[in-house]
């Protein structure tokens, strides 16, 4: 019994003194927002309280010297890493439905109904892009979420 409550105690304990290590992003499918390759975790640039991560050393400093050509693939890896949620639909602002989703540069996004759907989903892979990803959009519908 007193084993139990030690446990119990720490199990308690630890996450409140912040000892539980910080959500890793998900690397395994994310794409360099440059060259489009693989990423490499040593390979990275902060980015809106994020991190963008590339696939060589050469990729971070085209990055840096041109952010808004590359923002949107930017936008859609910090989706598809999982440090930004989705909030709402990136098209009408409104409360999303969860069967209502598509697969945009490696990010499943959800949107509000069924037109919202047919429109992105009829639009070429570049529109999608801009469609959910743009400043405006990904503005209004994501939030990089908070380091721990």
């Amino acid at each position: 019994m007193r084993t139990r409550t030690l446990l119990l105690a720490i199990a308690f304990a630890v996450p409140a003194l912040g000892f539980i290590a910080p959500e890793e992003p998900k690397l395994d499918s994310a794409k360099c927002p440059v060259s489009g390759g693989p990423v490499k975790a040593a390979q990275k640039v902060d980015y809106k309280g994020a991190t963008v991560f590339f696939c060589c050393a050469k990729c971070p400093a085209a990055f840096t010297a041109d952010t808004e050509k590359f923002a949107e693939k930017a936008n859609a890896q910090l989706v598809a890493t999982g440090q930004a949620e989705q909030l709402c639909c990136p098209l009408s602002g409104r409360p999303v439905d969860e069967t209502k989703t598509a697969e945009i540069a490696g990010a499943t996004v959800a949107v509000c109904c069924g037109n919202c759907l047919a429109k992105v989903e009829g639009a070429e892979d570049a529109e999608k892009l801009t469609l959910i990803f743009a400043a405006k959009p990904f503005e209004k519908a994501f939030k990089i979420k908070e380091k721990e």
